[in-house]
């Protein structure tokens, strides 16, 4: 299974952690010049923008530590690309980390630890 593979079944994963939760998924996967936004979600009036890591184990440290400061640049600035001229929406960077089994060829949700303002937006 490609790493890729894995990475559509996290973010598919959180889609639906997500929209169980209240959220509406408003887009996947969306790329500009900077980067990618695995998801963009809206509940309650606030947009939020969620990297999604997923991981078979915590061996390596933390899903979330991956999402450095690099990454998070590359985020915030695809975030502004798509806010366009309403950068004074609410808004959140939110991380997914999901860990997964797999047995045989079928992954499957271990746990998932979802972070509400993993990081912010500084001018």
């Amino acid at each position: 299974m490609s790493t890729k593979n894995i990475g559509d079944f996290g973010e598919i994963s959180v889609c639906e952690y997500l929209i169980k939760k209240g959220y509406t998924i408003i887009e996947r996967n969306f790329h500009t010049a900077y980067g990618e936004i695995d998801i963009i979600a809206e509940k309650n009036n606030c947009i939020c923008f969620v990297e999604v890591k997923t991981r078979k184990n915590n061996r390596y440290g933390n899903a979330s530590e991956y999402v450095d400061k690099a990454k998070q640049k590359k985020i915030i600035a695809s975030a502004l690309l798509y806010l366009g001229e309403n950068t004074d929406a609410q808004t959140r960077f939110d991380v997914a980390e999901v860990y997964y089994y797999k047995t045989e060829a079928i992954l499957t949700v271990k746990r998932i630890n979802y972070i509400e303002n993993a990081f912010i937006y500084e001018e």
